[in-house]
Formats: C-alpha cells, structure tokens, sequence
C-alpha cells in the first residue's frame, strides 16, 4: 500500500533468533506508544531478514504496517540507527528511540488537538525525556540504560549477575526519593491539611484500632488526585480553595513530602511509557525464574500495578499483546549486596575551583587599551568572500527568518566567512555534514553554494525544519537525532 502524502515513514526493528520472531524493547516501546495515542498518520516498516513477520501477532491490529528487507532501507534511514522515521518528500529523517517518540506525541496533538492526556505525556514545559542521553542521567537511565539491562538479563534470565541490574535497582531507589513538581507548595500544603483531616477523623473514632498506615494511605490520595486529574481527556480546571489559615502559616520546610505515583512523580508521563515494556518483560521473567527477587523491588511493583490501573494504559498493553501481570505489592527486603549508583551524582571527580569569568568585548578592549594596544576596524582581508545575498533565493537568506535586522546582517558576515572555506575545499561528489545545525543557515547556503555536493544538516531538536520547506534543493537531507 502507498502511503499518503503527509504520511511519515516509521522503521522498527525486528529480531530473529533460531528462527523465532521478536521485537527489541525499543520496537515494543514504540508500538505501544502508537497504541495509547491511537494515531494513524504513520505508516510502519517492519525492518526485517525474514519474512511473514506481520503473521506472528506481534504488532498491534490497525496499524499501516509492511515488511521490508534491510536492503531496501532509503538511504537517509540507513545512516540512522533504528527506529527511525522519515519524510521522504522533505528529504528529513528523525532518528533515536526519545527524539522518536516525542514526534509522535507532537504529530498526534497536532491531528487531534483535544488529546490532552496524550499532550500531558510530554511533562511540564514539554521537557521529558528532551534533553539527550549524553547530558542527562535520567534520560540516559530510561532510554538506554534499562532497556539494555532488561534485554540481558532476558538472555541470560537465571545468570545471577543480571537479576538485579543496576540500572533497575536506581529506578527503585529514583521511586522512593521525594518529587519536586511545578506547585508542590499547593500540594504539600493540601496533603497537610488531609492527614490532619484524618487525625482527627481517627482520633474520634473509638470503635476499633486506628493505625496510623490507614491515616498515611488516605493521605496519599492527595498526589494521585493530582495525577489522575491530569490524565482526564475532558478534565476542567478544578475550584481553587484557600487553606485553612494554620496551614498557611506552615513554612515550606515543614511541610509533608510527595511521594510518587508514576516514574516521574505524580503525573503519567512519556517515561512511563517507555519503562512500562522493559519493566513488564522483567518482572516475568523473575517471577519465572526467580520470585523471591521480587521482594527487592517494592516500590517498582507498587508502580507497575499503579500504571495498569489507568484504563488507557490496560488498552494499549492488550492491543499490543502485553498480558499485564497481578502481583501486588511486596514488603520492602534487605538491600540487594551490589549497591545501586545514585542517579544524581556519580562518583565525580571534585570540581576544580575557577574564577568566574569576566569578559566581553568592552572589557576585552579596555584591557587591550590599558596595554598600550588599540583595537581599530579595518577592510575585510578577503573582500571575494561576501556573497551576494540579494542575488539568493529568499529561502537561503537569514533575514527571512525569525531573528530580527540587525543580528540577521550579523549572521550574514557569519556566514560568509564560513560558506568561502567550505566552498574552497569542497569538491564535486563529496558530503558536507553541519553538525549542530540549529536554524539550519550554514547547511541550506552550502546546498545552495554546491549544488554537487550533498549536505546533510545533524541537530538534536529543529534542524532547520521550516526553512527546510522552503526549498527546492535535492542535495540536503536532514537528520534529527540524539
């Protein structure tokens, strides 16, 4: 089947092993992703050496699915590591499993703006899972890291090096650390205001033994009506209420903790997702081979029988084949003896002290002219270099873009001496790479500059997307990867 116009290719990757088919977490994480935001604006490859994949029920029923050969993988996708997806008019390819998953939460919110509990997958200020593997722990731990420890403990499910992976014993230990969220202050102070609530229910009741585990799971409601409030498709703003006046005068230092209730804290996010098929092939295979291993594990458990409550996480998981487990909730075990990594800070070497810097151009010529040397302006020593930019085509100008007059000429005298170096040494046939392309202005200048060449601009977020658009040259690609 040709898929439509606006269509975007998706490639995942399928395994074989002895002949049994099987998808990588990374493949498992994306279909049921597909499957909990229901979109269809993708049609997906199933990149694979052996045929009749689409006949193993592994693949969720309504999607636009094909087989393809690695062979036959366009160009563009070949560079990349699956998954992958591409826009093959665009000449514009997305590649990493986060950079993947966040475009198709954007692109379901775009078809259907009124998916607000898909729009609340991406966190506050659409931040999660944003920033890459390489800067942040969290990510890296998420979309790296515990895949790759799942993925080795189910080749080797009884090797008692791989039952308890570090990676899963700091997802354990991230899970009973205190949540910072946006207004935790409104929060912390609602929850103070529910367990006095509940003291003082408790301490009226005469009639049978009150605990005070009964007073602190009541309490808890107050982070998981946050977090279900968020998930609601047709959720109102809820009435603001004023704390009573004892609570307000409560210092935010005293105030009672949150506690979590999905991986990022109190609201189900696009880390939930991608944890809950490692987490959920995990725990089978303990409870298959080792079942007392589960006991180290309280607070994962807690969260895995949290997240398959939520009805659109149950529908998702029986589209994509995933036979939730019912395991309840563990006592917390003695720590396991490989103690877990902290996720925050791992063995650092000490910071070197450094003076702050102070500089800029001003200070910098005022300690020139302090030394008897003045800097003066003088002709550019390679007139030949500044281009014509009148004479270009409107896309390739910066002053078409967002900046405004004064830094676009900037980036015009920018641009020149770059573009005459490149020019210089480039030659027919040869592949010019802008690494960290941003808005994309040096790369789309040099397709133009060397029509021969090809170009190929590399960024982690937009890559010069809308100026992408904009033009005709065939001899630039673009890459969006981590």
């Amino acid at each position: 089947m040709k898929p439509q116009c606006d269509t975007e290719l998706l490639y995942l990757e399928v395994s074989t092993v002895n002949g049994a088919v099987s998808l990588p977490l990374h493949t498992s994480i994306t279909l049921f992703l597909l499957s909990y935001t229901e979109c269809s604006s993708f049609h997906v490859h199933l990149v694979t050496d052996q045929p009749d994949v689409l006949q193993s029920g592994l693949v969720p029923e309504g999607l636009d699915v094909a087989e393809v050969v690695r062979e036959e993988l366009p160009d563009l996708v070949r560079l990349c590591r699956l998954p992958a997806a591409l826009e093959p008019d665009a000449g514009f390819c997305r590649a990493g499993l986060a950079v993947l998953l966040r475009r198709i939460i954007q692109r379901t919110c775009h078809l259907m703006p009124g998916r607000r509990d898909v729009a609340s997958l991406l966190g506050f200020k659409n931040t999660c899972l944003k920033a890459c593997a390489e800067v942040s722990q969290w990510t890296r731990l998420c979309e790296l890291e515990i895949p790759s420890a799942v993925e080795k403990h189910l080749q080797n499910p009884t090797d008692h090096t791989f039952l308890l992976p570090v990676a899963v014993l700091n997802l354990e230990k991230r899970l009973g650390e205190p949540v910072k969220v946006h207004n935790d202050d409104k929060i912390r102070r609602q929850k103070l205001q529910q367990q006095k609530k509940n003291s003082s229910q408790s301490d009226s009741q005469t009639n049978g033994p009150s605990t005070e585990l009964g007073v602190q799971e009541k309490s808890q409601g107050v982070e998981l009506d946050a977090a279900l409030a968020k998930l609601s498709v047709d959720a109102v703003p809820s009435v603001s209420t004023r704390e009573r006046s004892d609570i307000r005068k409560v210092k935010t230092t005293d105030l009672p903790e949150l506690e979590h209730v999905f991986a990022e804290g109190l609201y189900f996010t696009l880390t939930d997702v991608v944890l809950l098929p490692c987490i959920h092939q995990y725990l089978i295979s303990l409870q298959k081979h080792s079942p007392t291993t589960l006991s180290h594990l309280p607070l994962l458990l807690k969260w895995y029988q949290r997240v398959q409550e939520l009805p659109i996480v149950s529908r998702a998981a029986k589209d994509c084949g995933m036979a939730l487990l019912s395991l309840g909730t563990a006592d917390p075990c003695p720590p396991h003896p490989e103690p877990p990594r902290p996720i925050e800070a791992e063995q650092k070497s000490p910071a070197v002290m450094q003076e702050p810097f102070i500089g800029g151009p001003r200070p910098t010529l005022t300690k020139l002219q302090e030394n008897g040397i003045d800097a003066v302006f003088s002709p550019h020593p390679c007139p030949s270099w500044t281009l014509d930019w009148h004479s270009l085509p409107a896309a390739v100008n910066p002053t078409e873009g967002e900046m405004s007059d004064a830094r676009a000429v900037r980036k015009q005298q920018q641009l020149n001496n770059l573009v005459a170096m490149v020019t210089e040494m480039a030659r027919p046939g040869q592949t010019v790479v802008d690494f960290c392309s941003g808005g994309g202005h040096v790369g789309i200048v040099l397709a133009h500059m060397l029509p021969k060449c090809q170009v190929r601009l590399c960024d982690l977020f937009k890559c010069g997307r809308l100026k992408l658009t904009e033009t005709e040259m065939r001899n630039k690609i673009c890459l969006l990867s981590r």
